[in-house]
């Protein structure tokens, strides 16, 4: 039994052990992190040199906009094609014509509010304003009521990719839903790959 305890403990890990940055790495293997996390976003920036160096061990890169406020996890593309090199840890996720567009379309109007607006990081809008946007590429009445017909859904898996969050508003109208749109996707849909998909 003693054996067996001492084997046990060989594999636990003391708080010396553990770097003050971990609960960073964690967050980044499940999300983005924003600047509005202000303890969390502290820690990344006075360890970010550490936080590159462990992903660099398995290819995967950090992705820091301290300008925008946000930070991702990315890994090359060689990682597909080469059979040797780690597997796929940042999941790549094939999308749908529609949600292609509704990620274009937001990253059209969060260039237009960067224009106009000097005073505020934050845009919001409406599944109403986004609806209306994408309309104007449907104009075959049977494609745009299988648009709309399925909107919500299309939506919700911009707002599962991190480009959209919902926030809670209080209104008469139960179907108007308000987004803020996270500056991350000027990352993720980057210049390049704006004008390959237009």
């Amino acid at each position: 039994m003693n054996t067996s305890t001492t084997s046990n403990t060989e594999f636990e890990l003391s708080n010396s052990s553990i770097p003050p940055y971990s609960i960073v790495i964690i967050r980044l293997l499940q999300t983005v992190i924003y600047d509005e996390d202000r303890k969390l976003w502290n820690l990344l920036i006075t360890y970010q040199h550490q936080v590159r160096q462990h992903f660099a061990v398995i290819g995967v890169e950090l992705h820091l906009n301290e300008q925008e406020g946000f930070a991702f996890l990315s890994q090359p593309d060689e990682i597909d094609t080469e059979p040797n090199q780690a597997t796929r840890l940042v999941r790549r996720m094939p999308l749908s014509y529609e949600v292609t567009l509704l990620c274009v379309i937001l990253r059209e109007v969060l260039e237009e509010f960067d224009v106009r607006n000097t005073e505020s990081r934050k845009l919001f809008v409406t599944n109403q304003d986004l609806k209306e946007r994408i309309e104007l590429f449907f104009k075959d009445k049977a494609d745009k009521i299988r648009l709309l017909q399925r909107f919500d859904t299309y939506i919700n898996t911009v707002v599962n990719l991190g480009f959209l969050k919902e926030i809670k508003v209080r209104g008469f109208d139960d179907a108007l839903k308000t987004y803020e749109v996270k500056r991350v996707i000027k990352a993720k849909v980057n210049n390049e790959i704006l004008e390959q998909i237009r």
